[in-house]
């Protein structure tokens, strides 16, 4: 498998992806379900360039503390990069980041798995 590049993504938390909007409390901070989707979001952006056709990932395991809170209209860099490769399982260092001042708001692991989409889809 050629080399897994490292992905960012930048997101600015919006109403809609308040712990309020996304059911996982009830202030107006950026939730920890929509900051986890980020987070899975540049995972997929690494494997997608190097995935075979017909070939997607899966996420298979979960790891993060979300560390510190980002107030609607904050501006958050989340990041991805390939920590780990075992054939089709990859594990990946995730972290999520102020734009703004740089101050680490969320860090972990996160683990997926090469999968034929057609295939997966058929044994459901």
């Amino acid at each position: 498998m050629p080399q897994i590049e490292p992905a960012t993504r930048t997101y600015v938390v919006g109403d809609h992806d308040t712990a309020a909007a996304v059911g996982s409390g009830t202030l107006p901070v950026l939730g920890t379900p929509r900051l986890l989707a980020w987070l899975e979001a540049a995972t997929c952006a690494c494997l997608e360039p190097v995935l075979a056709e017909g070939s997607t990932s899966v996420g298979t395991r979960v790891q993060v503390e979300h560390l510190a809170a980002s107030p609607v209209g904050a501006s958050v860099e989340v990041s991805a990069s390939s920590a780990y490769v075992d054939g089709r399982l990859h594990r990946f260092t995730v972290a999520a980041r102020d734009a703004g001042s740089g101050k680490v708001l969320a860090a972990g692991e996160i683990t997926r798995v090469v999968v034929d989409a057609e295939r997966f889809l058929s044994r459901l």
